[in-house]
């Protein structure tokens, strides 16, 4: 967002890049007279962000724990205080352990995993979260679930990575296998016909058809671990599968099986969702910049949020994000709408 003064003479805020952070995350911000005659100050809200880098024209700040939404304001030195919008994630969940995306179901509540390192028993596997914030068990008996989805019908389905099934839950929490032998079980995804796809580590990808026959819908390669999908708009499947590269790929895959790499040189891709007008967000890094990675119809990324340890979010009503790192969740108040469920 820029901001200008009538004067070039005059202090101004050119950029704020990105629009949006959670704690830990870092803001940049460019413009002139940023520093005045000494160290700026900057708040975000009413909480003051640490400055990790100043000078009259470039400004790094890191958001603070606590920090709630509000706008930017820089107070440098005695010069005129300049204010911008910027979107801080507000912490609305924490004791979890999220390894990909939460979920949203049509009442408003959010759903994310205590998962826990492989094979071990925690003693809640799936949390929900009402549209009042408070945090309750809502699945207990299962090993490291992992991947999170809805059907049509509002059934949740949850992944194991220990034991290779999905599981299906009602609204009361009661489970039951939906299918099985699905190898290291991660990332799960329905496509519009209410096919149930389900990445194993080995990057096989499984198709379930509705009726629950087992189809083997694409295979990448073996050092590919398909641990998160999300189907696009013209009902392509996005796969990723973080590495220890700072080169790695989003595949593509057709309603064929067909794949191919639909962008690479991202850091740990991890959960992905897209919006309503088709654009694709990816927990990821970018050039060394922790986040949330958004990609235009042109498949050309920009940062969208900041923040470390984010594995994946979700959209929910009211154009608001849900952001998971490995330990909390957050709500980015973005104003942007997710794509339909198929």
């Amino acid at each position: 967002m820029a901001i200008r003064k009538d004067s070039a003479d005059r202090p101004r805020i050119d950029t704020v890049d990105p629009p949006a952070a959670i704690a830990g995350g870092e803001i940049h911000i460019r413009g002139r007279g940023l520093s005045g005659t000494g160290r700026p100050s900057v708040f975000l809200g009413e909480t003051q962000a640490r400055v990790v880098i100043a000078s009259d024209t470039f400004v790094i700040v890191r958001v603070p724990e606590g920090a709630a939404a509000g706008r930017l304001t820089i107070g440098n030195g005695g010069k005129p205080v300049l204010t911008c919008e910027c979107e801080i994630g507000v912490q609305v969940a924490d004791g979890v352990h999220a390894v990909a995306n939460p979920a949203v179901d049509n009442r408003g509540n959010i759903y994310t995993t205590f998962s826990g390192s492989r094979g071990q028993k925690t003693p809640v596997a799936v949390f929900r979260i009402d549209s009042n914030y408070n945090l309750r068990p809502f699945i207990t008996d299962l090993m490291n679930a992992t991947g999170l989805a809805f059907d049509r019908q509002g059934l949740l389905y949850i992944s194991s990575r220990h034991d290779g099934i999905v599981y299906r839950a009602t609204s009361d929490g009661s489970l039951s296998v939906y299918v099985e032998g699905m190898g290291v079980a991660t990332g799960i995804a329905f496509d519009r016909e209410d096919n149930l796809f389900v990445g194993d580590r080995s990057g096989t990808i499984f198709k379930i058809s509705p009726d629950r026959q087992i189809y083997v819908f694409a295979t990448l390669e073996p050092s590919i671990s398909a641990y998160h999908l999300a189907f696009g708009p013209e009902d392509d499947l996005y796969v990723t599968g973080p590495t220890t590269s700072s080169n790695d790929v989003i595949y593509r895959i057709s309603p064929a099986g067909d794949a191919e790499v639909f962008y690479r040189g991202l850091g740990r891709p991890q959960g992905m969702a897209f919006d309503s007008q088709g654009r694709l967000y990816v927990a990821a890094s970018m050039g060394g910049r922790k986040g949330i990675v958004r990609f235009a119809e042109d498949r050309q990324p920009e940062l969208f949020a900041t923040g470390p340890g984010i594995v994946g979010l979700a959209f929910a009503a009211g154009g608001s994000m849900i952001v998971a790192t490995s330990g909390a969740l957050y709500r980015i108040d973005s104003g942007i709408q997710g794509k339909p469920l198929p």
